[in-house]
């Protein structure tokens, strides 16, 4: 896209969902509940895959800038506590699937699951691989923060099994990492990798952030520049979600700081050439990986997917979280557990009870429109007839939406070939206006419960 265009940018500005999910997390409610849980996991064929997901809600210090569901806690007994936890939560969800039931990804995510305990991580991993089956060529993953990895964890992790760890750079200027409250030093990113990979933890993901407060142009073309030249497999490359009305902290910056939209579109602009320039991939809205990385053979195979930890190659159609504010994708619908470690808590006190707090229930038109959402996210093309074909849906059957997308072709955003819609490289920053266009839930209402859209 021509940074410049400024028409582009009045014509698609506003707030959208990140579409890691659809129907997204802004239609749960409380209709559903820790029954349903337990019905849509109860009746899992035998056969049937999964994905795990356990979130850890603690940091060794907050980033003003952050959105996830996460706080400091100190106490090394009560994040063993909170293990417990998760370990408790798998027994009961174990209870309903069975045992010996077959894992094709796993991931730990926070917050830093690394806050854990050694002691705690190693013995709810002892648990995970006595009670499920780990496909041996299964991605086990975690979150790290480099300014506070424990010096043996590295060991510890490749110990147990983990072959993947994501580690959050955002931006190497000193003067955005003191607005954001995130002071991490180039060498401290250096190390913690080479201390990762030394150890046998061979895939590494760093994820950068631009439309932060103070940032400009050169300067996110700069930290692009120095982390593309440690040679990440993978980077994750996203705007910044300015949502204070969910997260207080984010008012702790400087916000009349941050750049406007033709700002963040420019510096977008400029990470993506440096990042094509050394040799990534780009994939999808906001990920780009190394031309050998497992995730471009996907993406050239056609098996690239998304879900609530953003893209990723596994294809179970099952994802299971634990732990306070984790989702679950299920063949009946969406679930969410409490938010907060101590509500969790509370309910994980009940005897045998899930820890479900809200959520959605899927129609066969949710899933549709899940698909076609999923097919642009990741493919950034879409045949639109044989989805309609695959779901048992006359071809018509989106034809309204269809049709809305003729100022995207004028604007050069998307091209039509019969019923066949592409994503140009000049849309793809717009892929999900794209997607908005199939999300029957979206309202100019609901619009402001999202973070900005470019």
């Amino acid at each position: 896209m021509n940074a410049a265009d400024s028409t582009l940018l009045s014509r698609y500005g506003g707030n959208l969902p990140r579409y890691t999910s659809y129907p997204t997390a802004a239609q749960f409610t409380d209709a559903v509940g820790p029954d349903d849980s337990r019905n849509w996991l109860s009746s899992l064929p035998a056969d049937q895959p999964v994905s795990l997901y356990l979130h850890v809600p603690f940091c060794d210090t907050l980033c003003r800038f952050c959105g996830c569901n996460t706080a400091v806690l100190r106490n090394a007994d009560a994040r063993s506590a909170y293990a417990a936890l998760l370990h408790e939560e798998l027994r009961r969800i174990i209870a309903l699937i069975g045992p010996g039931r077959r894992v094709t990804h796993l991931q730990w995510g926070g917050g830093t699951p690394t806050t854990l305990p050694a002691s705690a991580m190693r013995r709810v991993m002892d648990a995970i691989r006595r009670d499920f089956d780990i496909a041996p060529d299964a991605e086990i993953s975690i979150e790290v923060d480099p300014r506070h990895l424990p010096p043996e964890y590295p060991a510890l992790l490749h110990e147990l099994g983990f072959n993947r760890a994501s580690m959050g750079v955002q931006d190497l200027d000193a003067s955005v990492q003191e607005a954001c409250g995130r002071i991490q030093s180039w060498e401290q990113t250096r190390d913690c990798l080479e201390a990762l990979r030394g150890a046998g933890v061979a895939s590494i993901n760093i994820d950068l952030i631009y439309g932060l407060p103070r940032q400009d142009t050169e300067g996110v073309a700069r930290t692009a520049q120095a982390v593309a030249s440690l040679k990440p497999d993978r980077l994750a490359v996203f705007g910044y979600a300015h949502v204070p009305w969910k997260q207080k902290r984010q008012t702790l910056m400087p916000v009349g700081d941050l750049p406007g939209a033709q700002d963040r579109i420019s510096q977008r602009a400029a990470m993506d050439s440096v990042l094509r320039a050394a040799g990534f991939l780009p994939v999808g809205l906001d990920h780009y990986v190394s031309p050998d990385d497992s995730m471009a053979h996907a993406l050239r195979a056609g098996r690239l997917h998304r879900n609530f930890q953003g893209y990723t190659t596994d294809s179970a159609p099952v994802l299971i979280g634990i732990g306070a504010s984790a989702i679950s994708s299920l063949p009946g619908g969406m679930t969410q557990n409490a938010v907060s470690a101590a509500a969790y808590a509370r309910l994980m006190a009940r005897p045998d009870t899930l820890p479900v707090a809200r959520g959605v229930r899927m129609r066969e038109d949710d899933r549709a429109r899940a698909d076609i959402i999923e097919q642009l996210m990741c493919a950034m093309q879409l045949d639109l007839d044989a989805l309609c074909a695959r779901h048992g849906l006359p071809a018509s059957h989106f034809d309204p939406e269809y049709s809305r997308l003729a100022p995207m072709v004028a604007d050069g955003l998307v091209t039509l070939t019969g019923r066949q819609i592409r994503l140009t490289e000049k849309g793809r920053p717009f892929v999900r206006h794209v997607a908005a266009l199939f999300d029957r839930y979206l309202t100019a209402q609901s619009r402001t419960r999202h973070a900005s859209a470019l």
